[in-house]
């Protein structure tokens, strides 16, 4: 299957029958072949209802925006939907945030350098200079942008000029926290990636946390950033069993490959348009 005639259809909306119908029959009717589709309600009567399709454009009968303006009128109004179509030819431009942690990064830069990231990596943002060589041996550009409690205000708007156009931004171990005036220009297209297994052991050190704890399982999560913080819709988790042998050195090394798999699993996902934000959580169609 060629990934640039493939389209994607995404659905929240009330629960009832006839929707697949009136979504499949639709896109039959101007020309489209679904070949994939993944469906969800929260409740058997009364719930609401998620639905993510692909489907091929190569014999469509009619423009884009003519195909998205006849669904919102034929299907998506009746059925109150909040839907969007998205292409995958039209690769998402993204753009990484990090500080000197380097090992969330690396994987997102290998992964893209493979082709297993569909997107253009326009840049990576740093409040630090010393990954720029890391970067730039992929053709990345680097943006050292400093940043300190004194000029955090002007930084962000530095970083803010660099990221226009952008679609979405990956925090890979950036440790800097946003100001909501900084999280309100991308809402659900800034993904971090937090080193533990949330809602446990917010914040700073969460690795000695744990270790003082006395924890049996360490994780990683990845989610949306919002204004609060650690609290945004979480797109994927993934755990491993320690014990008493394992010191804060050691889970601090198995935290980060959980970190590095965990970070990419999401960024993928958000780039097939996988994933459905519902208040603060998500459905995902992985």
């Amino acid at each position: 299957m060629q990934s640039d005639t493939t389209a994607r259809l995404l659905i929240t909306c009330p629960d009832r029958p006839g929707i697949v119908a009136a979504v499949s029959n639709f896109l039959f009717n101007h020309g489209a072949n679904i070949t994939a589709l993944d469906q969800h309600s929260t409740d058997p009567e009364g719930g609401t209802f998620f639905m993510r399709l692909e489907f091929q454009t190569p014999h469509l009968d009619v423009p884009r925006s003519v195909l998205g303006s006849a669904f919102a009128e034929r299907v998506a109004a009746r059925f109150e939907m909040d839907w969007r179509i998205s292409y995958a030819a039209d690769l998402k431009k993204v753009a990484i945030l990090v500080s000197k942690y380097d090992h969330a990064l690396n994987e997102l830069l290998w992964r893209h350098s493979n082709g297993e990231l569909p997107c253009e990596l326009t840049q990576v943002i740093s409040n630090h200079p010393d990954l720029r060589a890391e970067v730039e041996r992929f053709g990345i550009p680097y943006h050292h942008v400093p940043v300190s409690k004194e000029t955090k205000e002007q930084a962000e708007a530095e970083m803010l000029r660099l990221l226009q156009g952008c679609d979405l931004v990956v925090l890979a171990r950036y440790m800097q926290i946003l100001s909501p005036g900084f999280v309100a220009h991308y809402p659900n297209r800034i993904i971090n990636i937090h080193h533990s297994f949330l809602p446990a052991f917010v914040g700073a050190n969460p690795y000695k946390q744990a270790y003082e704890r006395g924890v049996k399982l360490i994780g990683a999560t990845a989610h949306y950033v919002t204004e609060a913080l650690d609290e945004g819709p979480i797109i994927e988790q993934d755990v491993a069993r320690v014990s008493h042998r394992n010191d804060v050195a050691e889970l601090v090394r198995l935290g980060r490959d959980l970190e590095r798999t965990v970070l990419a699993r999401a960024v993928q996902w958000h780039l097939e348009d996988r994933i459905i934000v519902h208040g603060n959580k998500t459905v995902v169609f992985a």
